[in-house]
């Protein structure tokens, strides 16, 4: 029996959805996790990869990430970090880091 979508998809998907009703687009390009735990919580560490065009309204968005918060069934965004930005032109690759705790 399945548990549904794990922390990454659901990240990816209120990411995705986020950047959306903030007027910008955005493609996860890459992503990939790690377990992690400490003395009293459980959960994962991601790295997500976003690709996207150059714009005030994504400026905004990312402007506001560290602070935002995600509906996660099951799991809550503890930190999240815009790690680097490079521009090309008009294009923008984005390195999010994100840290996603267990529910319990």
């Amino acid at each position: 029996m399945s548990r549904g979508p794990d922390a990454l998809t659901l990240l990816a998907r209120a990411l995705t959805a986020g950047a959306e009703a903030a007027g910008c687009a955005v493609r996860i390009t890459a992503s990939d996790s790690v377990r992690w735990a400490s003395a009293t919580f459980t959960g994962m560490r991601h790295r997500i990869t976003l690709c996207c065009s150059a714009g005030d309204a994504l400026d905004a968005w990312l402007a506001t990430l560290p602070e935002a918060e995600f509906d996660l069934r099951g799991h809550l965004v503890a930190d999240l970090v815009v790690e680097r930005i490079r521009r090309d032109g008009d294009a923008m690759t984005v390195e999010l880091e994100a840290l996603t705790l267990e529910k319990r």
